[in-house]
């Protein structure tokens, strides 16, 4: 994919994934793009309201990550938003007080914060994620934890 159209493309899905009002900010500018929205939230996926912090040095991270079937992340946490969109595969993020969100190829996730989970593909096929942190310079996005209930 060319350059420019894969920046414009990711740009647009961060965008999208962080609530962007497609209306107002495209307004008929770009004639023949259509634009599909994925999520608008107030909350991560358990129910907790969205905050920024205000950082020195932010720092945008964008990965493809890959699941194979079976596999697990196994426990972590992000100390920074995470947003996330399903390409491939099943998802289940299991978290500490033992719930648990399913999430499917064309789903976008937006992570907890500071909350210890566990993602494991519950499919039979590889788990293939487009993933940003919003995260600072030089400090971490992911945290390995142990899980304190069994």
């Amino acid at each position: 994919m060319h350059a420019a159209r894969k920046f414009f493309s990711v740009s647009l899905l961060l965008f999208l994934l962080i609530g962007g009002s497609v209306s107002d900010s495209f307004g008929g500018e770009y004639e023949g793009v259509k634009v599909t929205p994925l999520i608008k939230t107030t909350t991560s996926t358990d129910g907790q309201k969205l905050s920024y912090p205000k950082l020195d040095n932010p720092e945008v991270t964008a990965l493809i990550v890959e699941i194979p079937p079976g596999g697990e992340t196994g426990w972590h946490l992000h100390p920074v938003a995470v947003y996330a969109y399903v390409l491939s595969g099943s998802l289940t993020i299991e978290m500490e007080n033992g719930k648990r969100y399913s999430f499917k190829e064309g789903d976008a996730i937006i992570e907890v914060v500071n909350t210890p989970h566990n993602g494991i593909n519950t499919g039979q096929v590889p788990v293939k994620l487009v993933v940003f942190y919003t995260g600072e310079l030089e400090k971490p996005t992911t945290v390995k934890v142990k899980r304190k209930y069994q």
